[in-house]
């Protein structure tokens, strides 16, 4: 678990982020809380930059917009927070429930086709 203001520091400092990098990567599952827009979008671009995998961002409201158009796969989540994650998404689901179906099932056979 890992808050804005801890990746605030983390990021200034290249070893750091060197080091949450290889940490991230090699658990099964990372949560962050409290974070802006723009650390949103900064994590998903260190991702991106620093390795050859493919990022998938969710989210649910106007906060969620940077993260989503950074990511390789934007998901937006039709919700009470407004719809401009769906707008700025590759993909709308109006549940999380869709999820699932959605990366086993089709995300497989689009991964296939590449």
């Amino acid at each position: 678990v890992i808050d804005g203001r801890t990746l605030q520091f983390i990021l200034e400092d290249h070893d750091s982020s060197t080091t949450f990098y290889k940490l991230a990567m090699s658990s099964t599952s990372c949560v962050c809380t409290r974070f802006s827009p723009s650390q949103k979008r900064r994590l998903v671009d260190e991702v991106r930059k620093r390795g050859s995998s493919i990022t998938l961002a969710i989210g649910d409201g106007a906060n969620d917009v940077p993260m989503i158009l950074g990511a390789h796969v934007g998901i937006g989540l039709r919700g009470k927070e407004g719809s401009q994650a769906v707008q700025a998404s590759d993909i709308a689901i109006s549940q999380f429930a869709f999820l699932v179906p959605l990366l086993l099932c089709h995300g497989r056979r689009a991964y296939r086709r590449v």
